[in-house]
């Protein structure tokens, strides 16, 4: 995005209302989202340009222009980056297939709309020249009947779709039975292994639908989707992975949760039940631990701590353990050197080192590389974009003008591939 951006204050309208009437046709798009009914937050949509990725995007500012819109999102980058190919690089056999689409894509921001859920306003970032079609366009939008994601009409009494695994249930459990001969060998302490599930899309396939309808199920506060082309990833996820704002660096590990109660009653017992859970409070803080020994890698000496340890949020689905480290990055630090720690290769002495198909640590041996092997072995073939948690997502995009990154986990995804199917890690659940 090399134009200058104009912005203007628009009434407030619905974002999926603005996104059917004007993106749902775009070839290269995204949508940010706060979830439906959101009070507080940002949502984000617009359009973009495929290109070369903000990984050499040097994270600390020399100056902070001033903003355009509300919001840390003042322009630059979203998009995505696989697990395949990052862990590859690391040293584990990497086993992309092409099949599974682009293992990393960016789009640079032309324009976006900025819904502050907060203030309930609307703000448009546009270049000067296009700002007052986009505004019309909005105003269409916001007179315009919006699509259900409930089907409709004959589509209502369609049977519904039989997703196919990869793996048989005889073959998984199979695997599990080696993951746990690989524990009791030494070769690893935790393996977290996952699948995916394959569902044959409509004739078109219209990812808009598709993520309505999964937003409908499974409302998400980092929920989003990006299309370009062919491909488009779909997410409803839960967790933060990185947010980087004025030099400074923070993560959010999710580690422990619990399904919201039927009552006040038995809502208050689950979250105190989540609370006082030796094995989630344990886990929590070995996470922690990870996260402040990777960040130090990239920050100032003595600036990484944990901010917040094993504090309880709530959602309209689950109650999560979260806790926040933080750190003061080094001042030539860049997107792809804040990154790298987390898909390295070397032993980890500080504390025990994590599969790099979970950032924040669902497998777990010694040295990384290993533990990655190993469950590259069990899997037996590529993870690919939107599987679980290995794609990180920028967010709220990459601001060259204000330095601002947020990265989050595409947990929950579904993906459109050239092979046409939908692709799923698993089937919807709570998120956590």
């Amino acid at each position: 995005m090399t134009t200058r951006l104009v912005a203007r204050r628009h009434d407030w309208v619905d974002p999926a209302v603005v996104f059917e009437a004007i993106l749902s046709g775009e070839e290269h798009a995204f949508w940010l989202d706060a979830g439906p009914g959101a009070t507080t937050g940002f949502s984000w949509l617009g359009t973009g340009a495929p290109g070369v990725g903000p990984r050499d995007v040097a994270l600390v500012p020399d100056v902070r222009p001033a903003a355009v819109v509300p919001g840390p999102f003042q322009g630059g980058w979203v998009g995505w980056s696989g697990f395949d190919d990052a862990a590859a690089a690391a040293g584990a056999p990497g086993r992309a297939d092409p099949a599974d689409g682009p293992q990393e894509l960016w789009l640079r921001i032309e324009w976006f709309v900025v819904f502050d859920h907060a203030a309930h306003e609307v703000w448009i970032a546009a270049p000067a020249d296009r700002g007052e079609a986009l505004a019309s366009a909005v105003d269409g939008a916001a007179t315009a009947a919006p699509r259900t994601a409930t089907p409709r009409g004959s589509a209502a009494h369609r049977p519904p779709p039989v997703a196919s695994a990869r793996q048989t249930p005889e073959e998984y459990r199979a695997l599990i039975a080696r993951c746990r001969d690989a524990i009791r060998a030494g070769d690893a302490y935790q393996l977290c292994l996952t699948t995916r599930f394959t569902v044959a899309a409509s004739a078109p396939f219209d990812p808009t639908s598709t993520y309505l309808t999964l937003r409908e199920a499974l409302p998400a506060h980092h929920g989003g989707i990006i299309r370009s082309g062919a491909t488009a990833l779909l997410s409803a996820s839960p967790e933060r992975f990185l947010d980087v704002a004025d030099g400074l660096v923070r993560t959010r590990p999710i580690k422990g949760t619990r399904p919201r109660g039927r009552d006040a009653e038995e809502d208050a017992a689950l979250r105190r039940e989540l609370v006082d859970s030796v094995k989630e409070r344990a886990e929590n803080v070995m996470i922690v631990d990870l996260m402040r020994n990777d960040l130090q890698r990239v920050c100032r000496p003595g600036t990484v701590r944990a901010e917040r340890l094993l504090e309880v949020e709530s959602y309209a689905a689950v109650h999560q353990l979260v806790s926040t480290v933080a750190g003061r990055l080094r001042p030539d630090a860049t997107l792809g050197q804040l990154l790298t720690p987390l898909f390295r290769r070397e032993h980890d002495r500080s504390a025990e080192a994590v599969s790099d198909d979970d950032p924040f640590g669902a497998g777990r041996a010694s040295p990384r590389h290993l533990c990655r092997m190993l469950r590259l072995g069990r899997h037996r073939r590529p993870r690919g974009p939107g599987d679980d948690d290995q794609v990180h997502r920028a967010s709220s995009g990459q601001s060259v003008r204000r330095r601002r990154r947020r990265h989050h986990l595409a947990l929950r995804s579904r993906r459109r591939g050239r092979r046409g199917g939908t692709q799923s890690p698993r089937p919807p659940r709570g998120a956590g």
